[in-house]
């Protein structure tokens, strides 16, 4: 049984990624045998290795760590990490410099790191259990969108794709917190003048996954990612996802998936909608690719891949 120290950039009650998967990862390594605490920092608490989320952001308890500690250091790399903060920052360069294994989301995301940092670097995909059947309505067809509003997530893509379905029988639900101000303005444009346009804000967990089940399709439409959450959710449920064609979401999804669209691109949204709402043969397509990839994101996978990390460095 080894103590573990998980940095996350995200305190307590923040509605962010990293923060969910610092404390799933904690679940997880507890459930293993092994004695697990998160915080915002390591501050010199003894611990016989140290996880931390984001090589920009937890540098200093990174730097701190690898000056005062002799212990195995692991950096986790989320999709700000990988196709921002790479190529921009000393910091998050020198983060993967210090680490002795790196753990990122999803396999595309290999491409991203240069070789010596590809040698130590482990692919260990998020999991969802949500326990839940994928039962849309007869009508209308439904898309969801769960994303917080922040410009990271291109969350109004949606809805901007309704514009090129004049009277098309559909509706966008779109769950999330107004983290960016300005994307909220828009929401709530696109609500009064889109009656199509549903924003919930942000809906606990619970009801997010629920939204997902009830829904045809999932609509993720980041300009970035590390690897999705809720991809795995809605690959669990069986929900199939229409995604962005970012490495991140490629990653997660395939190279082969039929669901993609041009980053940013609204039309292209609007006719896989379309085509998953009017076109049998490729809304089946759709569910068996994303089947394909479901034993992936189950938690068996993520622990065992988690706890493959922690005994290389440990035994």
């Amino acid at each position: 049984m080894a103590r573990l120290f998980i940095v996350t950039p995200a305190g307590a009650g923040t509605p962010n990624g990293n923060r969910h998967t610092a404390l799933r990862w904690a679940t997880l390594l507890r459930a293993g045998g092994h004695r697990v605490r998160v915080d915002v920092a390591w501050r010199g608490e003894p611990c016989d290795a140290l996880i931390a989320l984001h090589a920009r952001r937890s540098h200093e308890s990174i730097a701190r760590y690898g000056a005062l500690s002799k212990q195995p250091l692991i950096v986790a790399l989320t999709g700000t990490d990988l196709y921002r903060d790479l190529p921009e920052s000393a910091q998050a360069r020198r983060s993967l410099a210090l680490a002795d294994r790196v753990i990122v989301l999803q396999e595309a995301a290999l491409e991203a790191l240069s070789a010596p940092v590809r040698r130590k670097a482990r692919v260990v995909y998020q999991s969802a259990d949500p326990r839940l059947a994928h039962r849309p309505p007869k009508a209308p067809f439904r898309a969801a969108v769960i994303a917080h509003l922040r410009a990271e997530k291109d969350p109004l893509r949606a809805a901007a794709a309704l514009a090129h379905l004049p009277g098309a029988k559909l509706e966008v639900v779109h769950a999330g917190e107004a983290l960016d101000p300005r994307l909220g303005a828009q929401a709530r444009r696109w609500t009064a003048r889109e009656p199509r346009y549903r924003w919930l804000r942000g809906v606990p967990h619970r009801r997010a996954l629920g939204w997902i089940a009830r829904s045809h399709v999932l609509v993720v439409s980041s300009v970035m990612e590390g690897g999705a959450n809720v991809i795995c959710e809605a690959a669990r449920i069986g929900t199939p996802v229409l995604a962005s064609r970012v490495a991140g979401n490629i990653g997660m999804l395939g190279a082969g998936y039929p669901g993609y669209y041009a980053l940013g691109d609204d039309a292209a949204l609007a006719r896989l909608l379309a085509r998953a709402m009017q076109e049998r043969a490729f809304y089946h397509e759709l569910r068996a690719a994303l089947h394909e990839r479901r034993a992936r994101f189950a938690p068996m996978a993520e622990r065992r891949a988690l706890h493959s990390v922690v005994r290389e460095l440990l035994h």
